[in-house]
């Protein structure tokens, strides 16, 4: 898990959401940063894929960009869903 904890990390400060400086291993994502994630990779992944049908550098570049922000979305949402499943500490 840590490796996905790290992509989350630095998914989140790219976006400049990170709670307080602090690391995902800490603190809780909330149900607001779970499904706009959630929602993010979908649209990314689906946007990603319209412009790999298309021709052209711009739009690969484009799709290749959509799908980094779709990792850094779904190592959130893993994030997210550990911590639900977990036992509470």
């Amino acid at each position: 898990m840590a490796p996905i904890v790290s992509v989350a990390d630095l998914f989140m400060a790219l976006m400049l959401s990170r709670p307080g400086g602090l690391s995902l291993r800490n603190s809780w994502v909330t149900p607001a940063s779970l499904w706009l994630s959630a929602l993010s990779t979908l649209v990314a992944l689906l946007l990603a894929g319209e412009l790999i049908h298309r021709s052209g550098v711009p739009s690969w570049l484009g799709a290749v960009a959509l799908v980094i922000l779709a990792v850094g979305s779904a190592a959130v949402v893993a994030v997210g869903v550990a911590q639900r499943r977990s036992p509470r500490r």
